[in-house]
Formats: structure tokens, sequence, C-alpha cells
């Protein structure tokens, strides 16, 4: 049989096609509501954070929100990791989403560079009931993620400053036990790493550190167009 030509025509035409105009209403934020509507409450503790968060610090929007928060629940429920890293705390929603979901006999470090976001993050750590299972630390991960023997965490989640991402990747990798998974947010920057061109700082740094996950021999990844973009990385040999 002949192939039929493809045209708009022909898919408008299709059994299986819609009427652009029935749906011409429908924008991203009605599509976010939904997503929101049908994506499971985290524990309300994390949304009194959320809301203080908002009336109190610079940049809310740095926040996890409980999409992300609940993905990153999701993703402990299902490894089970014994030890979990987190860089970049901001005011600790995405480290207390993970420990909701993380086994009782669980630990995770989270790595703050800013002072100023210790109270916060300490108060609702001790609020949570998660103060012998979380260990806080104040200092430029940089730095500290020398401190930690090689091979011990099975979950990282890297959401800190985009610039050193590169690095981040290269003193991280060694950290992840065989079979880990490394998760790093921002991958796509609002979608400004498409460009080959810019030369902001960020998006050159993202852009390399995407060409460094993607040519890794030792890894399996998948860069989900998820919130701001998560790169999630399994760490194979």
């Amino acid at each position: 049989m002949e192939n039929e030509k493809l045209s708009v025509s022909n898919i408008l035409n299709s059994p299986f096609s819609f009427h652009v105009s029935e749906f011409s209403n429908i924008t991203p934020s009605l599509i976010s509501e939904y997503v929101d509507a049908y994506t499971s409450d985290l524990p309300p503790v994390l949304q009194e954070l959320e809301r203080e968060t908002f009336v109190k610090c610079v940049n809310p929007r740095m926040l996890s929100g409980k999409l992300q928060g609940q993905f990153l629940n999701l993703i402990c429920r299902m490894l089970k990791p014994e030890t979990i890293l987190e860089i970049g705390t901001f005011t600790g929603y995405s480290a207390l989403s993970m420990a909701y979901g993380m086994p009782e006999n669980s630990h995770l470090y989270t790595i703050e560079a800013n002072p100023e976001q210790e109270v916060i993050i300490r108060k609702y750590i001790e609020k949570s009931g998660f103060s012998e299972q979380i260990t806080l630390i104040i200092a430029d991960a940089k730095i500290e993620i020398s401190k930690f023997e090689n091979d011990v965490f099975e979950l990282i989640f890297l959401d800190a400053d985009k610039i050193n991402y590169p690095l981040y990747y290269e003193l991280l990798m060694p950290k992840l036990k065989k079979g880990g998974v490394l998760i790093a947010d921002n991958a796509l920057w609002s979608g400004a790493v498409v460009s080959k061109t810019s030369t902001d700082k960020e998006v050159v740094a993202l852009r390399t550190f995407n060409d460094l996950v993607q040519k890794d021999s030792r890894t399996q990844n998948v860069l989900l167009p998820f919130r701001d973009g998560l790169m999630c990385v399994m760490k194979l040999s």
C-alpha cells in the first residue's frame, strides 16, 4: 500500500487526533495545578516550612516544593539508601523530603554554605523528629566532600552553586557507591542550556556538567524535564 502523505490535514482528520481549538485554553499553570492535585501531600511540617521560607527567605523559589519533594521521597523509598549526601540544603525542604522516605537506620548528611540558613534548617530538623538521622554541616561543600570516605553514599542530591557543578561531579562520583544514584537539580536552567552560544557562566557550567555525565562510561543517566531539569545518574562501575 502506498504510504499516505503526512500532512497537517491528515493529522487533524485522524481518528486519534483532537481538535486543537478544544484545548486552546489549557495553560502551563493549569497543568501544574492538575499535577499538584494528583500528587500525594508531604507531611504538614514541610508545608509549614514552605510557608516560612516564602515569608522570611530571599529567593524562596529555590525551595524544592511538593512535586520534587515527593519525587525525592519516592526515590528514597525505592532505593532504601542507608547513606545519603545532599549538597545545598537551602532551608531543608529537600533534606526532610528524603528523610521521610528513607529507612529508620539511614543517615543523611546535608551541606549548606550559607550560615544564615542554619537557624531555620535546625528548627525544622528538630520539629520533624530527624535530629538523630540528619547531620547538618555549615561549610564549603568543595572542602567538606573530601572528608568523606570513597564508595560510601548510595544517594547524592546536588543542588548547589551551578558554576561548580562540573567540579562537584568530579568530587562526588568517587564517594558514590556502585549502584548508587546521583540526582542533580537545575540541569536545564529554564531551558537555557540548549543554547550553544551562550556565554552565561551558569549556562556554560551546566552544559559542561551535562556533557561530563553523558560521556562518563561509568554511568547510566537520564535527564528528566522535571521542574528545572533533574539529571539522574546511576554509577555502574
